[in-house]
């Protein structure tokens, strides 16, 4: 059973597959909430999926995964564990590390740029040294 849940931030879809409690998620939106609401962080949208594995004899059966866009910067985790609270804070670990990075390149204005045979601008050369032969050869 796979349900849609949009309760936690506006731009954040929670959503869950399997035999997940209402609890579990309810924790899941306040941990969630936690990372994405902070002060200084660009926009974020995106979607975060919590399952929980149908067999039983699996030694980590619940899973959630976090795809989401912080500032234009693609940000994914992944988390598995044996229990739906252990899930949801090793996944919110990874987020807050993976937004903070996303946050910092976003401040700082780190764009990638295509390289030169994609139409990417070239980047400047560093100069010559004194004393090279392409300098001897242009005062000769």
């Amino acid at each position: 059973m796979t349900t849609d849940n949009t309760q936690a931030t506006p731009m954040i879809r929670v959503r869950s597959d399997g035999a997940v409690d209402e609890e579990t998620l309810a924790y899941a939106r306040t941990k969630i909430d936690a990372v994405v609401s902070r002060p200084g962080l660009p926009a974020v949208t995106g979607e975060v999926r919590i399952v929980r594995a149908a067999t039983h004899h699996a030694d980590r059966p619940w899973s959630a995964t976090a795809d989401l866009y912080v500032g234009g910067h693609q940000v994914v985790a992944v988390a598995e564990d044996a229990s739906g609270t252990e899930v949801v804070d090793r996944l919110q670990d990874r987020l807050r590390r993976q937004t903070d990075k996303a946050a910092q390149a976003w401040e700082n204005g780190h764009r990638t740029t295509a390289p030169p045979w994609r139409g990417g601008s070239r980047q400047s050369r560093p100069a010559t040294e004194s004393g090279s032969a392409e300098e001897d050869s242009r005062t000769a």
